[in-house]
């Protein structure tokens, strides 16, 4: 048996990884990534670039593309607690505009791995949270994108009462309150996969 187990979403390609973890009375130990043990689960990445955040409840990040230097991730939650949303924006995939989520957490140590062409956001609902993923294509300022959060016909559930969340106490970057709608992106000539 592999280290990784691979558990299907109900989108295509979008998927939960389970690790294998020892345990013992010193802590545990396992691992994370591993090239072969992924691509035997079906997983082909050349990872190229980690990236570490740190954020306080209510911090809201997201939805985030590159139009150009596409990106798949490899997402895990290393202390806290997140609920990650991944959405997909394949124009030609039964499943286009349709969302997932997932609650990451220290405690579950699951990782969520989002292939290319899917928008990514996450909500940290724990008192802080630090969130590490891999990327197979490195940042790309100019082509940095998104849509934005409460997208009208996307209807993403944040889970905000769940975790006593107002929607007025959210923290969200000037730069994600100004991303396009879903509308905007169909309409786009981003992409056409």
């Amino acid at each position: 048996m592999g280290k990784f187990k691979r558990v299907d979403t109900p989108i295509q390609g979008l998927y939960i990884i389970e690790p294998t973890v020892f345990g013992d009375s010193r802590g545990f130990f396992m691992e994370s990534w591993n090239k072969k043990e992924f691509e035997e689960i079906g997983i082909n990445c050349n990872f190229v670039q980690d990236n570490h955040s740190k954020s306080k409840k209510g911090v809201l990040r997201g939805l985030h593309f590159q139009i150009e230097n596409v990106q798949s991730k490899l997402v895990r939650c290393i202390r806290g607690k997140i609920i990650d949303i991944a959405v997909d924006l394949r124009k030609n995939s039964p499943t286009f505009g349709k969302y997932f989520s997932v609650e990451l957490s220290e405690e579950n140590r699951l990782m969520f791995f989002i292939p290319k062409y899917f928008a990514h956001g996450f909500l940290v609902v724990s008192d802080e949270a630090e969130v590490i993923y891999k990327v197979d294509e490195y940042y790309d300022p100019k082509s940095d994108s998104g849509i934005i959060w409460n997208d009208e016909t996307l209807k993403i559930d944040w889970q905000l009462e769940k975790y006593g969340i107002n929607e007025n106490e959210l923290i969200i970057s000037e730069k994600d309150k100004k991303l396009k709608t879903f509308k905007e992106f169909i309409n786009s000539n981003i992409w056409n996969v």
